[in-house]
């Protein structure tokens, strides 16, 4: 038996960030991970280069029950304190898109200077240990495959269940409920979307084209690229409004979000009436996609021989292409999961729960949810680090 100050359990981003403030405040700190190394889902992150954070990472775009829980922990370590911490580790970096902040280089460096950082405060790491038990008396026992370790404090920062392949699983909600906390409900988030068979017959030969969109799902629209698949609907503005649909619901796509298409094909009918709306679409669209779509949806035609109202429809069919998904992905696929351990059993300025005082639960294990784009590291470092002032 081994005792110290806090036991970790999960050595990714959250963490690995609590074990450093906890380090940096004279605690005797060890992770535990169940994986052959820690930070495997930083080192996949942004195609190999690490999406850390957002500068635009505001607790109003983050999802949950309680969308008040994230403030205190967002505020109290923002995107640009961990901004000065890649700096002060002389990390390249650059803005991709939308406030969306990328290594130069390889996501290996911020997990390099996580564990500087850990080996600086004296935090003691064991991966490849599988936990087994947990019990509470004084503090905490934890039976693992490497022994047993005790700590006064626990922290559960093993992350959900999307992306298995990689050994996510929902051991954060089975601790959660063995200690008397609730969990809400769980599911895939920034996931794509599959579609059901009629309409992947279809629109399955697309697989690989993507164009630039607004996606539309219970009156939250979000304006990026999307990339038709082999199974159904991917890309950044399908996964950002994968988070706001449920079984039945329809999604709604502009495909020409900067154009009055209806006054263009009048302006068309007018300028070049013995041109073919297919012909007309495939100067705006992928031609394969302008193809598919006038094929299924319309008569293709001469403009000039289409009427006003034929002119609606086809606006109509382009801007407001409106489906019904099959389902999602799962979590095979998905980049986060929806939900977790219920925010009104842990203080937001701690992480802690309430009613089990020296247990505390950071990361993706609790239910708040951040946009695609670097958001759901910045709850990470954030939530470790409001944990790390306290354990």
């Amino acid at each position: 038996m081994t005792q110290y100050d806090v036991i970790v359990i999960g050595g990714g981003a959250a963490g690995m960030m609590c074990a450093v403030e906890a380090g940096k405040r004279g605690r005797r700190v060890l992770v535990i991970e169940h994986a052959e190394k820690v930070g495997k889902k930083i080192l996949i992150s942004g195609g190999g280069r690490c999406n850390f954070t957002n500068l635009n990472a505001e607790p109003e775009k983050f999802l949950s029950q309680n969308p008040h829980f994230s403030v205190s922990a967002l505020t109290r370590y923002t995107q640009h304190d961990f901004i000065d911490l890649v700096k002060k580790h002389r990390i390249r970096y650059h803005d991709k898109h939308l406030g969306q902040l990328f290594c130069d280089t390889a996501s290996s460096e911020i997990v390099q200077m996580l564990l500087a950082d850990c080996a600086a405060v004296g935090v003691e790491l064991r991966v490849e240990c599988k936990v087994e038990r947990i019990d509470r008396r004084d503090g905490y026992a934890v039976e693992t495959s490497m022994g047993r370790f005790e700590g006064e404090s626990l922290v559960i920062a093993t992350g959900g269940p999307s992306i298995p392949k990689m050994g996510a699983t929902g051991f954060a909600y089975d601790v959660a409920r063995q200690f008397g906390l609730r969990v809400t409900e769980t599911r895939p988030a920034l996931v794509p979307f599959t579609l059901h068979p009629k309409d992947l017959d279809v629109f399955g030969k697309l697989s690989g084209v993507s164009f630039m969109a607004t996606a539309t799902c219970d009156g939250v629209t979000w304006r990026e690229s999307v990339l038709f698949t082999h199974r159904g609907l991917s890309g950044p503005a399908v996964l950002q409004i994968s988070s706001h649909w449920r079984e039945g619901k329809q999604v709604v796509i502009d495909m020409l979000p900067d154009l009055d298409l209806r006054d263009h094909l009048g302006r068309m009918k007018a300028a070049r009436p013995k041109a073919e709306l297919k012909t007309l679409m495939a100067e705006l669209l992928p031609k394969r996609i302008a193809e598919t779509m006038c094929d299924v949806y319309l008569e293709n035609r001469q403009i000039g021989q289409a009427s006003n109202r034929e002119l609606d429809s086809a606006a109509a069919a382009f801007k407001q292409w409106t489906l019904t998904p099959a389902g999602t992905e799962g979590y095979r696929t998905a980049e986060v999961t929806l939900g977790g351990v219920d925010t009104a059993e842990l203080s937001s300025k701690t992480m802690e729960a309430r009613k089990v005082p020296g247990l505390f639960f950071v990361g993706e294990c609790v239910d708040v949810t951040g946009p695609l784009g670097g958001y759901n590291f910045q709850w990470a470092w954030s939530s470790g680090w409001v944990a790390g002032q306290s354990v």
